[in-house]
């Protein structure tokens, strides 16, 4: 049985056209808004959000040891709540506003109506949206840092870290390689989601602010097992499916190329999955899921700076060399070379974002395909992978490629120097402030010494939720009796 729909009426170019009314322009819905673009725009940011609050929140909370479970999702929750904060009052504007020196926009907020609802400066839609957007980015980029000081950086030293690190750091690389008027993005580098601003920025930093913090207690560094590897797989999931907004959201606009690097994404993910997988079989006779994690974010990172400018095939090359690369760095390297074990980089941030962040670059110099460069930057001129350009064979062509790698290593060296020195900087300052590291004593206790809270401290007789500055509420939940009466049991 076949179905054949009926043929729409003819189109009179004769009448006078009119939308619909729920597509006719008004002062909420100006003519240069696209509704589509904006309610995608919107749901992408969400989904990066949610990849930190709680996906993050949950992954940390979940890898660590049991007493560093509510220092190391707190971490996190106020990260994000910092970030926010700074952001509109003037990180946005620092990142994407107007130059004040090649490197740094002009100190401004994003809190006007005037500024927000106006047209954002790339897409169809306001500027409040990508405020939101790139704010998402930002967050995340300092709670991945987090993740290498995990389980012995002091709580206060991070809540001054936070705001210091977004100004002073984050905002360089944003400016430079995402602003319209940042030199390295006037050159054409290619980072189509973060692999530069975010992951190798990230991987960088928390590494520099690990040496700097010092290593966990030895008592932690000999065993430090996963409280809960259910929790932490939960978290990675939530990491995995969110980004679809990370990269999907790129374009700034809901295309075929978002698609593109939406799919790009899970495929370049998943087959890193299964190589980290395949290689702990062959060497250590056991599939890990702790370590299928670690595939899982390599993956992620390594297609993030090329999601939408390569073909599918590519991202399946990209999830071989991330899940073996990295693999190899982590789980030989370094065991075997001693200036890697000075530096306790509790969620191998350096293997895991720094060098699954350059290999996303190197490799998206690499692949690079012109036509899909053109869909995402507008222009196909100055944006070509170098077996591209030797693929097609002409001298202009083969300069072309030569030209974009050269640009592509240009930007890594940028950011691992601008991170290593602004990192450094802003650590000797806080320093200054308060003890970047906690106290022997927190160090031993953990959660309980630093928040007066643990994660798992619901029991028997509820002892453990007496917090002081809390306590009418918790009573109003158990009463603990120390005569055995009236107890919840």
């Amino acid at each position: 049985m076949s179905f054949s729909p009926p043929s729409p009426p003819p189109f009179n170019l004769t009448q006078p056209f009119a939308f619909p009314p729920n597509l006719l322009p008004d002062e909420a819905s100006p003519e240069w808004m696209n509704k589509a673009d904006n309610a995608w725009q919107l749901v992408a940011a969400t989904l990066v959000g949610l990849q930190s609050v709680p996906g993050l929140m949950i992954l940390y909370g979940g890898a660590v040891k049991k007493k560093w479970a509510v220092n190391s999702a707190f971490m996190v929750f106020y990260a994000f709540a910092m970030v926010l904060v700074c952001w509109v009052c003037w990180g946005y504007r620092l990142s994407f506003g107007d130059e004040l020196v090649p490197v740094w926009g002009k100190v401004d907020t994003a809190l006007t109506k005037t500024y927000l609802l106006e047209q954002a400066f790339l897409g169809m839609f306001p500027s409040a949206t990508i405020v939101f957007f790139q704010f998402v980015f930002a967050a995340i980029t300092l709670i991945l840092i987090a993740g290498a000081v995990l389980g012995r950086m002091n709580f206060y030293a991070w809540m001054l870290f936070v705001p210091l690190w977004l100004t002073f750091s984050y905002t360089f690389g944003a400016f430079t390689i995402w602003s319209t008027k940042g030199w390295l993005s006037k050159m054409g580098i290619i980072d189509f989601a973060g692999g530069y601003v975010i992951h190798l920025a990230s991987g960088v930093a928390g590494y520099t602010t690990a040496y700097w913090v010092g290593p966990r207690s030895s008592t932690d560094r000999e065993s430090f097992p996963p409280n809960n590897i259910i929790m932490m797989l939960a978290g990675a999931g939530l990491l995995w499916m969110g980004w679809t907004g990370f990269n999907g959201g790129s374009p700034y606009v809901a295309s075929t190329d978002a698609s593109l690097a939406v799919l790009n994404t899970h495929v370049c993910a998943a087959t890193s999955i299964l190589t980290w997988m395949i290689l702990d079989i062959i060497f250590f006779k056991k599939p890990s899921a702790v370590g299928a994690v670690q595939g899982m974010i390599t993956g992620l990172v390594c297609i993030t700076p090329g999601a939408g400018v390569v073909q599918g095939y590519t991202a399946i090359i990209m999830g071989v060399f991330s899940g073996s690369i990295p693999w190899l760095t982590m789980m030989v390297l370094q065991k075997k070379v001693k200036l890697l074990q000075k530096v306790d980089d509790t969620m191998a941030m350096l293997h895991t974002h720094a060098i699954a962040g350059i290999l996303g670059g190197i490799l998206t110099g690499l692949f690079a395909e012109p036509h899909l460069c053109k869909l995402f930057y507008g222009s196909a001129n100055k944006y070509m992978g170098l077996f591209h350009g030797l693929r097609i064979g002409t001298s202009q062509s083969v300069r072309w490629g030569i030209r974009q790698m050269k640009i592509q290593l240009l930007g890594i060296l940028f950011v691992v120097v601008v991170n290593i020195v602004m990192t450094s900087l802003v650590c000797l300052f806080v320093k200054l402030i308060v003890p970047l590291r906690m106290t022997e004593y927190e160090l031993e206790m953990g959660d309980d010494a630093v928040h007066g809270e643990e994660a798992y401290s619901i029991s028997g007789q509820g002892e453990k939720l007496e917090i002081p500055m809390y306590s009418s509420y918790y009573n109003d939940i158990e009463t603990p009796s120390k005569v055995g009466v009236n107890s919840i049991e």
